[in-house]
């Protein structure tokens, strides 16, 4: 490997100063609802998805922490297993150390529950140094916000799907034919 590459593969892939400026207004999470959490145990145990083991994320707050200890019980409750419950900040210096925790034990899939900035950080780390595949991931209402993949960047949540507060479903996909554009849409 170049040298030039070795520094771009090392390079810290966090949002610079002027990209925060831009989304300096995003929503805190708000507490999930009865429906989201329904919704979101039914996007990972519909036919064929083999899921049976899932890695949890969750920021800090007392919110997503909730939604996260939640998701456990009821995921543990029909049979399933939580290999790792993660939390990361909303500041940090990199968000490597919680990317690598949630990436250490190959969980079938992902769930996390935080507020738009600290994931955007977060998942950019995971794209950067990690296995981690947003396809296989699945997030609270509190990450539904339209901002989010540009944020994080382009491909960066590309696969992403969670449910909203009324228990419907959405996604993160890119348009065909359009390598940076992203589209936040419901599923």
């Amino acid at each position: 490997m170049s040298i030039l590459a070795e520094r771009e593969r090392s390079r810290s892939p966090l949002i610079g100063a002027t990209e925060l400026a831009e989304f300096n207004d995003l929503s805190a999470p708000t507490p999930h609802t009865d429906a989201e959490l329904a919704a979101l145990i039914g996007l990972l145990t519909v036919p064929k998805a083999r899921i049976e083991t899932v890695t949890i994320g969750h920021s800090r707050d007392a919110i997503s922490l909730a939604a996260a200890e939640a998701f456990a019980a009821a995921w543990e409750a029909r049979g399933g297993t939580v290999l790792a419950s993660v939390d990361w900040p909303e500041t940090a210096a990199s968000w490597l150390r919680p990317a690598r925790r949630l990436t250490a034990e190959a969980p079938d899939a992902w769930v996390m529950a935080g507020a738009p900035l600290g994931f955007a950080q977060l998942a950019r780390r995971l794209r950067h140094s990690t296995d981690w595949d947003p396809a296989r991931t699945f997030a609270f209402a509190s990450l539904r916000d339209s901002r989010l993949p540009a944020l994080a960047g382009p491909d960066t949540l590309h696969g992403l799907r969670g449910a909203t507060t009324d228990g419907a479903a959405w996604s993160v996909r890119r348009p065909l034919g359009h390598v940076l554009g992203l589209d936040f849409s419901p599923s």
